[in-house]
């Protein structure tokens, strides 16, 4: 990212605005005091807890999680700090309802209720879908909002969407804080988080990393290195202006795991690395900068504008092994690059008004992008056998690297408007309606074969919930909601031909669900869905040279949580799900009847921290998975399997901690994730991470 671009970013972000006047306003005395993506972030030195009542996310309006009419799981900057999690995908682990695909050795992949996703990932609201891993360390912390989701964060998200809210720089406090640990593989982290006002109005703050990576397989290693400064400044009493720029720099192995044998995971291998050492490599160096205007115009009207560029410059190599039959393993490779751009627009406007016993937010929004993506490809030919002898230690043949097998332009642009409603009637009832309407165009060419693709989409995606509150502590709700991807696939690299022909898939959500704040401070949930696929590409049953969209999917599930102070010196985040999940019809995914890849029938999560007094403290977590196939071939299993984590706190003074965390304490032997039949990733054995944590 050049510097004329860094520029760029703060300049249009501080043009931005939103002017608009208000009429028939209610009093501003009379409107609640919360705000979208709130500022009050604890900088260091105290304790939120594991509790949370923000649920502006869902809504992109100042409203308290119990009226959010969809199941959201979330994991706060305490509960990070207590697992002692670094990387998203860690920290994911402890969501029931998704599962981790290991994304190919070099990104977060993830399955959300059943659907697949490389890039419904999103940072304080907007798009962030590169494929590259996430660090946590400038991070406030991570929610995760299930069902379709497009009225809020547009295509995709059919699953659900994963949301980071950042950190920011807080006004009228001068912090040092710190970090540094070390695990039993010898991987360690260093973190800094400064915060420094600058007068009365202006604060910045400074996040920064640099981790080395280690593991129990035999080739592992890598770091990481992050830097993000962040700037709050009070323009005005009702202007305040947020700008950020983050740099991270990931170079680690690419490590595909170990290869299937029959019906399951090849076992006795955990710790071979059935690669190339030293061309099994992935590199991503990522440059996001961001900058938010939000003004409040008094009588119950905000506004907020935000624009966010990022560039993204990612490449990986990997020897991949394939099928064995007990004795050898064929193997294949590849080099692959990504450079990518995005630019995104974004501005909100929310109007809360009263007016005959009704209570109204009203949110106008829109959104504008472009992103211009390059993607090539160069294969390996083996100079002999492209096979080797299933070992400890795997042989690879003597391989090149071919000229560019495929090389692939996209640019893609997208216009949102969207409108949202949320009445309250009388003190019971709370509706929920909106829609978003988008224009998608997009443009691709496939560089080698001279072969364009060109699509225009214009799609409206409805949301409606019901939310009956027969007191104020509890919520009763049911609600719909949908959302499209275009054919193209989520990363819209290659329109082809064929899928340039056809409507976008659809996600259809149905939910009904409860929440409830037994005490202050906890949050108690649960909601049973439905949720089906269609517009899937198949084969046509009566000529399958050509394809039709017929392919559905659905998934019918049931999900509950509790999380917050339990008691006070217990706090826990504990959830279940239940999943059933399978192809309706054949499709491009499989045949018929077929369960969905990767998705357990029951997974279960628990953490909580114990204090036994002001200066000690203990934690446990707990994991199930139940078992799952690998893929949509429904012929590879990955065994069900329980993980025992524990931890242990001890306060030195106001200034210094220390802390104890165990991975695996049970030393379970298990397979997490797969990346399809053939490459399945071990998990790790017992290990144990010391760190020290100050502030001034």
């Amino acid at each position: 990212m050049t510097i004329a671009n860094f520029r760029a970013v703060f300049l249009i972000g501080a043009a931005l605005s939103v002017i608009a006047s208000p009429a028939h306003a209610a009093d501003a005395a009379d409107q609640p005091e919360r705000e979208y993506l709130p500022t009050d972030i604890i900088v260091t030195g105290e304790r939120d807890g594991y509790g949370m009542d923000d649920g502006s996310t869902a809504t992109k309006t100042p409203t308290p999680l119990i009226d959010v009419p969809q199941a959201v799981s979330f994991i706060t900057e305490d509960q990070l700090e207590d697992q002692s999690i670094r990387q998203l995908g860690e920290a994911l682990r402890y969501v029931p309802g998704i599962s981790m695909e290991t994304g190919e050795g070099h990104r977060d992949e993830v399955f959300i209720r059943g659907q697949e996703s490389t890039a419904d990932f999103f940072i304080d609201g907007l798009r962030d879908d590169a494929q590259y891993y996430r660090s946590l360390y400038n991070i406030e912390r991570v929610e995760v909002l299930k069902g379709a989701n497009a009225l809020i964060f547009g295509r995709g998200a059919g699953g659900g969407a994963i949301n980071r809210v950042a950190k920011r720089a807080k006004l009228g406090r001068s912090i040092i804080g710190g970090e540094a640990s070390v695990d039993s593989f010898g991987a360690f982290a260093l973190l800094a988080d400064l915060n420094q006002p600058l007068g009365n109005t202006v604060a910045l703050r400074l996040n920064t990393t640099y981790e080395e990576f280690a593991n129990h397989r035999d080739v592992y290693e890598g770091r990481f290195i992050g830097v993000s400064p962040t700037l709050t400044a009070e323009l005005g009493p009702e202007t305040q202006l947020i700008a950020s720029y983050t740099y991270d720099d990931d170079h680690r192995v690419t490590d595909r795991g170990v290869p299937s044998l029959r019906n399951g995971p090849l076992t006795g291998y955990d710790k071979t690395f059935f690669g190339a050492p030293g061309f099994n490599d992935a590199q991503a160096e990522v440059h996001i900068g961001r900058v938010r205007l939000e003004h409040d115009f008094n009588d119950g009207l905000t506004a907020n504008a935000t624009v966010q560029f990022a560039d993204y410059d990612k490449a990986y190599a990997n020897i991949v092994p394939g099928s064995i039959d007990g004795t050898i393993v064929l193997l294949s490779g590849y080099r692959d690059t990504t450079e990518r751009t995005n630019w995104i627009g974004q501005g909100n406007l929310v109007w809360q008004t009263e007016f005959g016993g009704f209570e109204s937010t009203l949110l106008f929004g829109f959104e504008a992008s472009r992103q211009d993506t390059q993607n090539a490809r160069q294969t390996v030919s083996f100079t002999g056998d492209n096979f080797a002898p299933l070992a400890r230690t795997i042989s690879v043949p003597a391989f090149t690297l071919n000229p560019t097998s495929r090389a692939r332009d996209s640019e893609l642009e997208t216009l949102s408007v969207y409108l949202q409603e949320q009445l309250m009637i009388g003190q019971h009832i709370e509706l929920v309606a909106g829609l978003r309407w988008d224009r998608f165009n997009l443009k691709t060419v496939d560089v080698l074969g001279g072969v364009r693709g060109d699509r225009v989409d214009e799609k409206v995606s409805p949301r409606l919930g019901v939310i009956v509150k027969p007191t104020a502590d509890l919520s009763i709700y049911a609600s719909y909601s949908q959302s499209f991807l275009p054919q193209a696939g989520d990363q819209f690299l290659l329109l082809s031909p064929t899928a340039s022909q056809f409507e976008p898939e659809k996600f259809t959500n149905y939910e009904i669900g409860a929440k409830w704040s037994p005490l202050a401070g906890v949050l108690v949930s649960a909601a049973a869905f439905r949720l089906d696929r269609t517009n899937t590409r198949a084969a046509d049953p009566a000529n399958p040279t050509l394809t039709v969209l017929t392919g559905e999917s659905r998934v019918d599930g049931f999900e509950m949580a509790a999380v917050g102070e339990i008691t006070q010196f217990w706090q826990a985040n504990i959830g279940y799900t239940y999943l059933d999940g399978e192809l309706r019809t054949g499709s491009t995914f499989g045949t018929a009847g077929n369960r969905l890849q990767q998705l357990p029938r029951h997974q279960f999560s628990a953490w909580n921290r114990f204090d036994v007094s002001e200066k000690i403290g203990l934690g446990l977590g707990i994991i199930h998975q139940g078992q799952q196939f690998a893929s949509f071939s429904n012929t590879v299993v990955l065994p069900s399997y329980w993980r025992v984590d524990a931890a242990a706190f001890y306060t030195v003074s106001d200034r210094l901690s220390v802390q104890l965390n165990i991975e695996n304490l049970l030393d379970e032997n298990y397979y997490p994730s797969a990346h399809g039949d053939g490459n399945i990733q071990p998990a790790e054995p017992f290990s144990a991470r010391i760190g020290v944590r100050f502030e001034m």
